[in-house]
This record gives C-alpha cells, structure tokens and sequence, in this order.
C-alpha cells in the first residue's frame, strides 16, 4: 500500500516471490522487466544473480529502491539463507543508493497495521521473532513486544541490545493459552 500511496497504478521490477508480487497486484501495480518506477526487493530462494544484476541496472538508471525489510538473512531448517537485507546490500554496494525499508521496522509498517487493526497504541502488541526488526520496531512504536525464540534471536544474544522485549516465549505453542500477556502500562 505504501508504494499505491506514493504513486498510484505505478511500475515495479521485483525480486521475490508470490506473495509480494499478489500485494503488488492488488494495490494497482504492474510488473515489468524493463524501466520500473520502483525496484522492490523481498526474499526467497528462487532468486538468481541475474536479477540483482538487472535490478543493479534499473536503479543506477533511476528506479526508486525499496525493501520489504532489512533482515540480513531468514532461518531455515536447515540453517540461515539471505534476507531481504543481503540482497538489497548487494544493490545498495554496487548503486551506492540506499533502499528504502518498508517492512519491519518501519513505522510506514507500523502504523498501517496497527490502523488496519483498529487498535490503540496501548493496546498493540507485535510478536516476532527477531530484535533487530520485530522488536526493535514494537519498542519504537510504544507496543508491547513478545519474543518468540525461534528464529534469529537466542536468549544469550539478549544483552547485547539496549531495549528489551515485554515478554519472551520459547515457541509461538505457549502464547495459544497464555494469561500472561504483557498489560498496557
């Protein structure tokens, strides 16, 4: 919706997958292969050099930037890949353009959830996976945050940040039944 609001029925060259290529639809966008209004970093494992490569291209010729967030990579079963942040560094490396974040931690994101939600900010919790963008972003907001520690943050990792999450959970299991969600201040 940010890039509707930004520019209406506007062009998009993508790196990503099904579910932002939908949002992009939906909101009025056209995907294009050649001189896109917008360069649209997301993730996935279907991404090739080859589209780093043309999107380096399109926005050394003038396409604007934009990630669906800064994550440098994404858990798996097998370990980590690249985020969204990885690959939009490697443009941002080879463009000298840095890209404009849309996603967690943003509060373009923030606000348009909480707004579609039709909550009060004190009454607004985010639940993630991940301190440098979920949590991160909740705290700046003035939500309450819940950890859940099954991605990219570990519980040792904890002191290393000067903010700290509301409530912290194991797995995601424990909040279905929890009576001990964090109360608004």
């Amino acid at each position: 919706r940010f890039l509707a609001r930004q520019k209406p029925g506007g062009t998009a060259y993508v790196i990503g997958e099904g579910g932002l290529l939908n949002a992009l639809h939906s909101n009025g966008y056209s995907i294009v292969d050649h001189d896109p209004d917008y360069v649209v970093i997301g993730e996935g494992r279907s991404i090739t050099f080859e589209m780093v490569e043309a999107a380096v291209k399109m926005v050394a010729g003038g396409a604007k930037l934009v990630a669906t967030n800064p994550d440098p990579n994404c858990p798996t079963k097998d370990g980590i890949r690249p985020g969204c942040g990885a690959i939009a560094a490697m443009i941002e490396a080879a463009t000298g353009i840095e890209s404009f974040s849309v996603g967690k931690p943003s509060p373009v994101m923030m606000r348009q959830a909480r707004k579609e939600l039709g909550t009060a900010t004190a009454d607004t919790t985010i639940i993630g996976d991940t301190m440098e963008t979920d949590i991160l972003g909740g705290v700046q907001m003035g939500y309450q945050t819940i950890l859940v520690l099954s991605g990219g943050t570990r519980r040792e990792d904890l002191v290393r940040f000067a903010y700290s999450p509301d409530l912290i959970v194991d797995s995601i299991a424990e909040l279905a039944f929890a009576n001990h969600l964090p109360k608004a201040a």
